[in-house]
């Protein structure tokens, strides 16, 4: 039986979003699939992109707080528990993420001293625009921004995870946190749509102004991870 969307018009108007700014064939995710980035340019950009992983469940509970009704909190709730593996340290993304980064070949042991990473304006500019987006903005911004991250890492899960592992980076017996992202993600996604959906015909210019912001600022972050890096590695 086809599963029934929870969020039939914000999830429809999330996919125009993507389509249009065309975040899964940009530099980046276009470079990882078509082989062309190789593994010392991937692995710096993912050693920055840790960076948003450990900070995204922050501006998600903070969403938490600003929700009036205590039902259409529990989904966001739950997606922030799950960010915490559920309860079990060993499954944190936080956690999760480094053993990925370990599996192809990072020193992870800098990532928890903050006195020896330097942080990418990208990355920080992405944390900072989430926030902002989730604590200072109208709740459906917040949401609607906070959704379709969910929502296009999903498929971005599922690209980077075909790639490394065609590219022998890492077996596909070994794939760490990009596996469980690609088919977990569109549900959570839908779960945080679902609280603005019943709003869609009252506040739909502030969900379609949170859809947008969170898919550019998803885009802008992954081609500027790609410039730093081939900055850094003095290709650019």
């Amino acid at each position: 039986m086809e599963h029934e969307s929870r969020a039939p018009q914000v999830t429809a108007r999330a996919n125009e979003v993507i389509e249009r700014v065309g975040v899964l064939q940009n530099s980046y995710f276009a470079g990882l699939a078509s082989g062309q980035m190789d593994l010392e340019c991937f692995r710096l950009t993912q050693e920055q992109f840790f960076f948003a992983v450990t900070f995204f469940p922050r501006p998600m509970a903070a969403l938490v707080a600003k929700i009036p009704d205590p039902k259409m909190r529990l989904d966001i709730l739950h997606n922030v528990v799950e960010e915490h593996g559920e309860f079990n340290v060993d499954e944190f993304h936080h956690t999760t993420f480094q053993r990925f980064l370990k599996s192809i070949g990072s020193d992870v042991s800098p990532l928890e001293d903050q006195s020896q990473w330097s942080l990418w304006s990208p990355v920080r500019a992405f944390n900072s625009c989430l926030t902002t987006s989730c604590v200072l903005d109208e709740l459906e911004v917040g949401v609607a921004c906070l959704g379709i991250q969910e929502y296009i890492f999903s498929d971005a899960s599922a690209i980077i995870g075909k790639a490394v592992v065609e590219n022998g980076w890492v077996s596909e017996e070994e794939l760490i946190h990009y596996k469980l992202h690609a088919e977990i993600d569109k549900r959570h996604a839908e779960e945080i749509f679902a609280v603005v959906e019943p709003k869609w015909e009252s506040h739909r210019y502030f969900i379609e102004q949170g859809l947008e912001l969170g898919a550019y600022i998803f885009d802008r972050m992954f081609r500027d991870l790609l410039s730093f890096a081939e900055r850094d590695l003095g290709r650019g």
